[in-house]
């Protein structure tokens, strides 16, 4: 065997064992959390049955719904909760070949990108929920009795989830086109107009096509974006950080 496949079968190993520690971690979560699934839908159904008029409940059309449906949001949440870990499995394989500063940026981006994204989930089922499932209870056409069924309505959540989830971490991709001097913050701010128009179009995109969520989920970004712009001035361009790095190299060379 060739001295350049060796390194290159441990560097499969060791991602191969990142991936079943990240796996396992989600595992063992979820069978933590399996006891009380029926009581976890309940929770996260509760901004739903709110809304619905006191005489209508949640269905389920199909057989099996009522057991595995429970069962799939608990491992959705099980993937959420062991999301710091899951990120520092993934830090703890790429950060070997990383640069000091590098390390110095990764750190608080993984951090704050996964505070970020639960503030995204928290922001729709505590903002946006109640007032999108009001909206839809009240528009009900006379005569139609609302009785949403368990699996279309975990389904539903589950959307909105991710979407305001990855919504969030519009900082973070601000910070990182900076940093990596794709574009500058001056450059953003020039371009304003057109990222308010692109932030309702994503709303439109990733929201069901209702007004109310588009927006809810549109003036956020934009609010996230200004944030980014901020966060992106404390950080230097690659470049300028890797130049400030071979000197630091080179001056601790020349002193050995």
């Amino acid at each position: 065997m060739s001295h350049q496949q060796q390194p290159l079968i441990s560097h499969l190993l060791e991602l191969r064992q990142r991936l079943l520690h990240a796996i396992g971690s989600i595992l063992l979560v979820f069978i933590c959390l399996a006891y009380w699934s029926n009581d976890i839908y309940h929770y996260i159904a509760i901004p739903l049955m709110k809304a619905m008029p006191a005489s209508s409940s949640m269905i389920a059309t199909d057989v099996t719904a009522p057991f595995f449906t429970p069962f799939k949001l608990t491992l959705v949440l099980s993937f959420f909760i062991a999301v710091p870990y899951v990120l520092y499995q993934i830090w703890a394989f790429v950060a070997p070949g990383l640069y000091k500063h590098e390390k110095r940026l990764v750190v608080p981006l993984l951090f704050s990108s996964t505070l970020l994204f639960y503030l995204g989930i928290a922001f729709s089922y505590y903002v946006v929920f109640p007032v999108v499932f009001a909206f839809f209870t009240s528009v009900a056409p006379e005569g139609v009795q609302i009785a949403t069924d368990i699996s279309s309505y975990l389904s539903f959540i589950l959307k909105l989830f991710f979407a305001f989830g990855l919504a969030f971490e519009i900082p973070i991709a601000v910070v990182l086109l900076c940093w990596a001097g794709i574009t500058t913050p001056e450059s953003l701010k020039s371009k304003r107009p057109y990222i308010i128009v692109g932030a309702f179009v994503i709303g439109m995109l990733l929201t069901p096509p209702d007004v109310i969520s588009q927006t809810m989920l549109a003036v956020p970004m934009l609010i996230l974006f200004e944030l980014g712009l901020l966060g992106a001035r404390f950080y230097k361009p690659k470049s300028t950080d890797e130049d400030e790095e071979a000197e630091d190299i080179q001056n601790e060379t020349k002193e050995t």
